[in-house]
């Protein structure tokens, strides 16, 4: 008999998501149009503690805004790390800068902070900061070196929602942050983002560039004073993702309970490694992840290759963004030209079961035994 599918990532949806959306389709029009999408904005400020929230329709969006309210432009540079997904990278090429890639930590799988430091230049006018599956960036080390610059950090938070950075949330300590909220992630809103704003300068700035550069202290109906954009998030969308909010705590604590399993079935095993949790720290383990050691023979398509003969479906660890088609190569990033080829991640869902983590399991161990 064919095992049942196991899939790498899917939403947990109750009847509370289906009821807040039925009322946002029947109801969420003309003066309600905003209702759920002011009620996802004010738990999200008040989950993460932070003095401004714009929920957008994607964290791509978010994160491009995010650079435009800080005038990232032609001949300007952005630092960010090597290993995530295309989507922390491409803002930068929208608006004319250069993405400068440096390496990342063998054991975070996050930016390096020296590496951050050694490529600043006169050119430098951001730092984009990843934390990667849900793994934590040395923020203290990254706030001090931007602060020494004078050089604004934005946290690229979309799959850290939940993680705790000696007592804040990921997400509420640089100038600006960034959440996705797509289908994959611990919250969703369908498709979604949301910016982080700690000033209020910039809050006023980007009220005006999220809403088609129309500036909401001129009463003139329809006037744009410059050029901006239209990424908001729908009401429908807000409304599954203020469901999705209140059930927060709950859908962190079960992702914390997967990646707990996983790790007491194959943490044991000396060539494995997988998402650290430091002292002092909390990982909300978006996505669990193993990484294999150097000494082991590992054949990731070969691994993956077994996982879809025992119908599931793991993933490959993100690719180091320069050895993409539109970008250079940098080889010297060799913790990111190295991590990418020897790791996986594992089905991470809400509703998988213990059986079902004990065939992924089986899948690995066995892998190892040849």
């Amino acid at each position: 008999m064919e095992l049942s599918r196991i899939h790498y990532a899917k939403p947990s949806i109750t009847d509370l998501e289906v009821k807040y959306a039925s009322d946002a389709a029947a109801n969420g029009w003309g003066p309600n149009c905003y209702d759920y999408i002011y009620r996802f904005r004010d738990l999200l400020k008040s989950y993460l503690d932070v003095p401004y929230v714009i929920p957008t329709s994607s964290c791509t969006g978010a994160l491009h805004m995010a650079l435009a309210a800080i005038d990232v432009g032609p001949k300007d540079e952005v630092i960010v790390p090597d290993i995530t997904w295309i989507a922390s990278v491409s803002p930068i090429s929208y608006l004319g800068a250069t993405p400068v890639f440096v390496d990342v930590l063998e054991d975070s799988w996050c930016i390096d902070p020296q590496a951050i430091r050694a490529s600043i230049t006169e050119k430098t006018k951001a730092i984009i900061v990843v934390h990667v599956y849900g793994n934590l960036c040395d923020m203290d080390e990254i706030m001090s070196i931007a602060k020494e610059y004078n050089i604004p950090v934005i946290e690229d938070a979309a799959e850290a929602l939940g993680s705790l950075y000696k007592g804040r949330k990921a997400g509420s300590i640089g100038d600006m942050s960034v959440f996705s909220f797509h289908g994959t992630k611990t919250v969703t809103t369908g498709e979604g983002g949301a910016l982080i704003v700690q000033s209020k300068e910039l809050y006023e700035k980007l009220l005006v560039l999220e809403s088609h550069g129309r500036d909401p202290k001129i009463s003139k109906q329809f006037w744009c004073e410059k050029i901006g954009y239209k990424y908001k998030m729908s009401n429908l969308d807000a409304a599954i993702g203020t469901a999705q909010l209140e059930r927060i705590e709950e859908l962190v604590a079960r992702k914390r309970e997967i990646f707990l399993e996983y790790q007491r079935i194959l943490g044991c095993r000396p060539e494995i490694s997988m998402n650290p949790e430091v002292a002092g720290d909390i990982n909300s383990y978006w996505m669990g992840t193993v990484v294999f050691d150097k000494s082991v023979n590992f054949d990731r398509e070969a691994l993956l290759k077994d996982m879809e003969q025992a119908n599931i479906d793991a993933r490959v660890f993100f690719y180091p963004v320069s050895m993409m088609t539109p970008f250079e190569d940098k080889p010297q990033n060799t913790v990111s030209y190295s991590l990418f080829s020897r790791a996986i991640n594992l089905p991470s869902y809400h509703d998988i079961s213990s059986a079902e983590i004990r065939r992924v399991c089986d899948v690995i161990l066995q892998y190892l035994e040849r």
